[in-house]
């Protein structure tokens, strides 16, 4: 046991330290890196060093270890051949189990921003700090779930429900991250909806499987598979396999998913690795497709980490090959597909060593130092690269973009003139204790982040009390706080003296892996928080901190005069938070999913059983197909409190009533020819823009802005099957425009963008008829209108 612990102390202690200097960042995304990744010279290279090794080296490097790195996920090295192994960690945010690095906004932040721009620069951002910790491979980022459930504890972590947002802000998370050389692990694939059951328990008696997601063939593609794709286009270098089985199969053992999906239709040149403790069979897995094995072997730390956790692979895998079951030309694939990224990123040349600090703040992190230190192990003193950079600015900037103002009445904000502010709630405060107790997390102290394997380590964080109390000083405003939500639920304000010109509510809903939310009010007597201050306060403005979709039943109350949804925005929430209050940076964002007036308008409980005697009995039927979110409000005709897309800002835009669409390939074929091979992403003709759609927005204000023109697309009502969404999202375009400005937006529909899986003919296939599109700044705020077919025409 000793002798472990030492060789992995004594691997982080051997990486050297040094940092590589921060991009400042600017407007223009760099996609050259990884559009035009060569995929054929790395496979080249990998097949080659793959015929110097033998078999037990082959399988090493399929399979993690414990025993052989100091990261959360390890391939080992190969030491006469100067490979020196992989090092995997979390998370989509930042670097999780590390320190010295930042929070960065979550995915459901980002994607609020509707700013593709932004999303590359995250990314970017978070590739540099992976980088330079010397880490190989992000886990992440993560379009998986996407929101089926409102309530999915790991919303958060994606880009929202809809598939087009979605793809977009994983195609450029991807394209940012790996610019540095980083290999992203996009995940978690696929209809991963809900944590509850979404693995296998074992039990003293029984095995109860995990949940199985029960997707129609169109609808997986349509939907669930839609941001893959848009990832797998932009060269994520691998892909992690979810939990949950999908139709019966679990997921890193299902060959229609890993062979048929993601390596024949879509073209993925890079490997499958299970999530942790997601492989439940050898030749099974390793047939079907799945490449690498993780964790792997294990080492006893407490009960945490048992030394006796299955291994599928590893000794197993090497028997499976010798007698037969596992053919070597399989066993030579895995290898090889787990190389290529290897050298198709250039991590073959000089890349950074592992961070000196990464096993002793793992150990801490999932077990605590006084376990480590019962063992005689000094890790305390170990430092680790400050990785953070001029970062926290982008971060700042993003939480700012990613707000999104709901009500604003008589221009309550941004604030002006205020002598006596008062803050109430106990998300506005520093963390108190830190400890995160499901399932509403701390009690005092504000959300920056999620929790579970996305969860980042605070170094600096900022919180909106103290951001509020810095930007007062300009005003020579006081401020006076109240951050006990007991006590603000009692009706007790005896402390705030005098009345105050606005009183700023902060609440918040925590979410984390391995637990679903339970309730769609923001947490620790949310509501009785705002209706008791609104009762005496005129001017109560509340800012929410949530991972997604919440009721609020206070919205429409006189005094409730504005509502923010800050979502997590990262270690810089309160500067973020006060730069939009005094206007600093106006608010931009846009609502990335849909809020209701109440739950019963969602539907779509997450699925929780009792007394199930079946092993198998956990099943989710995807009964809804395609209509989740919005696209269910449209559907059934429901109104809901604030839209998708929805979003205000402190001016105010128009858009030209007249859409101009001029077509761009004459007469397409329905179904596009068999390609003589499938690219990086699928067949090529699918990724062809086919029509073009322009439109005008003016600034109709008094201050510059950020407007987001959105495009929405109907399919021809006879030329689709059942089922199909009344609109769908297929554009849009975040523009800063001046007082009195008027810009351009042009939109470009792409083949699949117009297309239906054909679930008969097993490939995408443009409709006959003719196709409606609108344009505005929501999904219910439409200002222009256009209708076209695919004739050849242009000014349609």
């Amino acid at each position: 046991m000793r002798q472990t612990f030492a060789l992995l102390a004594s691997l982080a202690a051997m990486a050297l330290c040094g940092a590589n200097s921060h991009r400042h960042y600017s407007r223009g995304i760099n996609t050259n890196r990884t559009t035009n990744l060569d995929w054929d010279a790395a496979r080249s290279k990998a097949i080659a060093f793959v015929a110097q090794l033998n078999n037990l080296e082959k399988v090493n490097l399929v399979t993690g270890g414990f025993d052989v790195g100091p990261c959360i996920g390890n391939i080992g090295p190969v030491e006469r051949l100067s490979f020196k192994g992989y090092c995997m960690s979390d998370g989509p945010a930042g670097v999780n189990r590390a320190d010295l690095v930042s929070i960065f906004p979550s995915g459901i932040t980002a994607a609020a921003t509707w700013d593709r721009q932004l999303m590359y620069d995250r990314g970017f951002a978070i590739g540099e700090e992976f980088k330079e910790k010397g880490i190989h491979v992000m886990l992440g980022p993560s379009t998986g779930p996407m929101g089926r459930h409102p309530l999915g504890g790991r919303n958060w972590e994606g880009f929202g429900p809809d598939p087009y947002l979605s793809g977009v802000s994983i195609a450029a998370t991807v394209h940012g991250a790996q610019e540095n050389g980083v290999q992203t692990c996009s995940k978690h694939f696929i209809a991963n909806e809900q944590e509850t059951q979404r693995s296998q328990t074992v039990s003293d008696r029984d095995v109860t499987e995990a949940i199985s997601s029960n997707v129609d063939d169109r609808t997986l593609h349509e939907l669930y598979l839609w941001p893959f794709a848009e990832a797998i286009k932009a060269g994520t270098a691998s892909i992690m396999c979810s939990y949950n089985r999908i139709n019966s199969t679990y997921a890193c053992e299902n060959p229609e998913l890993l062979e048929q999906l993601l390596r024949k239709e879509l073209g993925f040149r890079g490997y499958v690795v299970s999530d942790w403790f997601a492989t439940h069979s050898t030749v099974g897995s390793a047939n079907a497709g799945l490449d690498v094995e993780m964790p792997g072997r294990m080492i006893k730390i407490g009960n945490l980490l048992p030394a006796n956790a299955p291994i599928y692979f590893g000794e197993n895998l090497l028997q499976a090959v010798a007698g037969g079951n596992v053919s070597m030309e399989r066993l030579d694939e895995m290898v090889i597909r787990v190389l290529s990224p290897y050298f198709v990123l250039g991590q073959d040349k000089n890349y950074p060593s592992i961070d000196p600090s990464a096993f002793a703040v793992l150990a801490a992190h999932e077990f605590g130092f006084p376990t480590i230190e019962a063992l005689n192990y000094s890790l305390n003193d170990v430092w680790g690269r400050d990785v953070r950079g001029n970062h926290a600015g982008l971060i700042r900037k993003i939480g700012a973009a990613g707000t999104v103002l709901l009500k604003n009445v008589n221009d309550t904000l941004p604030l002006k003139a205020l002598k006596n502010i008062a803050v109430f709630g106990n998300d506005a405060a520093d963390i108190l204790d830190g400890q995160s107790n499901p399932p509403t997390g701390y009690d005092v102290g504000t959300v920056y982040i999620g929790g579970g394997s996305g969860r980042i380590r605070p170094e600096d964080p900022v919180s909106p009390l103290a951001a509020i109390k810095e930007r007062a000083k300009k005003d020579g405003a006081r401020v006076k706080a109240i951050t006990n939500n007991t006590l603000i639920a009692n009706g007790i304000f005896t402390t705030i003296y005098p009345l105050p010109d606005v009183c700023l509510v902060f609440l918040k809903t925590y979410a984390a892996e391995s637990q679903d939310r339970n309730s769609f009010e923001l947490d620790h007597h949310s509501s009785t928080v705002v209706s008791n201050t609104a009762s005496w306060c005129r001017n109560t403005v509340v800012i929410t901190h949530s991972s997604g979709v919440n009721i609020m039943p206070w919205a429409y109350h006189p005094n409730v005069t504005a509502i923010l949804a800050a979502h997590y925005p990262g270690e810089q929430s309160g500067n973020a938070i006060a730069d939009v209050l005094w206007g600093d940076r106006a608010p931009s964002g846009h609502l990335p999913y849909t809020i209701p007036v109440t739950e019963a308008d969602y539907g779509l409980p997450i699925v929780n059983l009792t007394n199930v005697a079946d092993p198998k009995g956990w099943q989710s039927d995807f009964t809804e197909g395609q209509l989740i979110d919005y696209r269910r409000f449209d559907a059934r005709n429901i109104t809901p409190l604030y839209e998708f897309g929805f979003g205000l800002t402190y001016t105010t835009f128009g858009m030209g009533a007249k859409l101009t669409v001029r077509a761009l390939m004459d007469n397409p074929r329905a179904v596009p020819d068999p390609p003589q091979s499938i690219s990086v992403g699928g067949h090529p003709e699918l990724w062809e823009n086919l029509v073009e759609i322009e439109t005008s927005v003016t600034n109709t204000g008094s201050r510059a802005g950020e407007a987001v023109a959105q495009l929405y697309l109907s399919f021809p009502k006879s030329g689709v099957p059942e089922g199909t969404p009344v609109k769908v999202l297929r554009g849009f375009e975040k523009i800063s425009i001046k007082p009195g400005e008027t810009k351009k937006v042009t939109f470009k529909l792409k083949r699949r963008d117009l297309s239906f899986w054909d679930v008969v003919k097993s490939t995408w296939a443009l409709p006959v008829g003719d196709f409606t599109v609108k344009a505005g700044f929501s999904s219910r705020d439409l200002r222009a209108e256009a209708r076209f077919a695919l004739n050849g025409s242009t000014d349609i």
